[in-house]
């Protein structure tokens, strides 16, 4: 290992948001499979073993729906998209598979959709919420950019938690992303707002996004703290066959792709001690154990499908989405067995907020 590295690495591990931009970077462009980027791991995995325990939070996620009014470039169910059998779950169904959460022992889910914005879609949510609330879940949102009414509404609904990606920090590069219509600076006032509402906050960006560099990244995790975000959630650019993304330039290299958000997140643990940071199903999508290897780069949050078989292949933000035939009981099945090889611990029945978000809490 460099004596820049270990000296960056013993400065993360020591001192949670002492890294600068040029250290991250550093960090960032380590080598695939070096012993640089191992030592990287091996510290991030300290950190998280030493702050948040041997421990992995569990979250039951429901793609309750994938009708969506934006048109980013690189998603699957971009409005523009054709090919896209769109469906919405029924309140009943949302209902049901929070159930299905308690059942499992999880403590929490997340209701991920794709973006409407109308009063009718605020009451169905807000309707929604008041009728999981007697399962005491856990809550987190992930339905795009609303008006701080709307995600008020929410809040006092039941939910605690809200993951709006920024996607990246530059808003340039978000730009060349998505349709003129589209803006960074909104996208920036929403996350502003799920703070005032007092929302535990979660956004994140992608990786290895063409024309993305280093330094773009090592300042996306800068953003992070700068918003003081209590959740992170990233993951690989993977190309969508049906998207102008994927038509613009060749990704990287699978595996590259899978080391750089592999150290996005190891850097970010380094750099912000206590957040939570989910090890994305899209990291299984570049390599079967994916999501293990995002636990061990400092990841402490999963977030197991438990939608109905039947409409997951229709919500695929990406090609090449797993688990699209595994039951939710059978992953469960799976679930202890992985962590317990790993020398890891589900907190089942436990909602896994954010120690950050508590820290913060405390002081006010």
């Amino acid at each position: 290992m460099t004596d820049k590295t270990a000296d960056i690495l013993a400065q993360g591990e020591a001192c949670g948001g002492s890294l600068g931009r040029a250290d991250l970077s550093h960090l960032l462009s380590l080598p695939d499979f070096s012993e640089d980027e191992r030592a990287l791991f091996d510290a991030a995995y300290r950190v998280k073993c030493r702050t948040i325990g041997r421990r992995v939070s569990v979250r039951g996620l429901v793609e309750a729906g994938n009708v969506c009014r934006k048109d980013c470039f690189y998603c699957g169910i971009r409005a523009s998209n054709k090919n896209v059998s769109r469906y919405t779950l029924a309140k009943d169904d949302i209902v049901r598979l929070a159930h299905l959460a308690r059942e499992l022992d999880y403590g929490s889910i997340v209701i991920q959709a794709g973006e409407e914005v109308s009063d009718g879609h605020a009451a169905f949510i807000e309707d929604v919420l008041k009728a999981i609330a007697p399962l005491d879940l856990g809550v987190t949102l992930s339905l795009g950019e609303q008006s701080e009414e709307t995600y008020r509404r929410w809040r006092e609904a039941g939910a605690s938690r809200y993951l709006l990606r920024i996607e990246t920090s530059d808003p340039v590069l978000y730009a060349h992303l998505h349709p003129a219509s589209h803006r960074w600076e909104e996208r920036r006032a929403c996350l502003d707002a799920l703070r005032r509402l007092d929302y535990q906050v979660g956004t994140g960006v992608m990786c290895a996004l063409p024309g993305q560099t280093a330094d773009d990244l090592a300042r996306d995790i800068l953003f992070y703290r700068e918003i003081d975000a209590d959740m992170i959630g990233m993951g690989p650019y993977i190309p969508h066959p049906d998207t102008p993304l994927a038509a613009m330039a060749p990704p990287l290299p699978g595996e590259e792709r899978l080391h750089l958000a592999l150290r996005m997140i190891a850097a970010t643990r380094l750099l912000m001690h206590d957040v939570n940071i989910a090890s994305s199903t899209a990291l299984q999508a570049l390599a079967a154990d994916g999501r293990e290897q995002g636990l061990r780069a400092g990841a402490n949050v999963l977030m197991p499908n438990i939608t109905d078989v039947e409409y997951r292949a229709a919500y695929r933000l990406y090609a090449g989405k797993p688990c699209l035939s595994e039951t939710a009981a059978q992953y469960r099945r799976k679930l202890d067995a992985r962590l317990k090889a790993m020398g890891e611990e589900a907190l089942y029945g436990e909602r896994g907020d954010s120690l950050h978000y508590a820290a913060k809490s405390r002081r006010h």
